[in-house]
């Protein structure tokens, strides 16, 4: 039988200095599993006292934020004028927002709750954050034109102030408030 030499340098050590390369490895492994990112849907499920505050119990349906948003932000560009590639139809509730909640959730996995998520999210549509796609932007696959161009330009073309509100109105969607 042939024998592994990882074993034999280990049974090799004094019982000292296996015990203190032990404790390293449980150390950085501590270390490791510490420092190691938790999703927010994770985090939003994990209770150490048993209950939940209030807030985390109320669901927010992100396909409802966008008009929660609107009603909040009345003269916001709602850019819903495409038509959708099943029935041609104009697709009204295929709005600019509703397509800004769906990149920042879904293609970023983003958090919906913090404003700074969201100031990165209209850096990405100002291109003074990341690189936006339009092969992965929302409403590529059910609209006959790919809205990427047109969103971009409608968010460039809203004020600081425009866009601080719109930041806070999606906070505060999400959050209840």
């Amino acid at each position: 039988m042939e024998k592994n030499p990882i074993l034999s340098i280990i049974y090799s050590l004094y019982p000292a200095r296996r015990i203190l390369y032990f404790a390293l490895f449980i150390t950085v492994l501590v270390a490791v599993l510490c420092s190691a990112e938790v999703s927010t849907p994770i985090l939003s499920n994990l209770s150490l006292f048993g209950t939940q505050p209030a807030v985390a119990q109320q669901r927010v349906v992100i396909g409802d934020v966008w008009q929660k948003v609107y009603q909040q932000l009345p003269d916001l560009p709602k850019e819903n004028t495409y038509k959708a590639k099943d029935g041609g139809k104009v697709a009204t509730d295929n709005t600019l927002v509703g397509r800004i909640i769906q990149y920042h959730v879904y293609a970023k996995g983003r958090a919906p709750n913090f404003r700074l998520d969201w100031k990165l999210t209209l850096a990405d549509y100002l291109d003074a954050n990341e690189v936006m796609y339009d092969y992965s932007y929302p409403g590529k696959d059910n609209l006959t034109t790919n809205p990427f161009d047109g969103d971009k330009a409608a968010v460039k073309k809203l004020t600081r102030s425009q866009r601080a509100a719109l930041v806070q109105a999606l906070t505060n969607a999400f959050t209840g408030k």
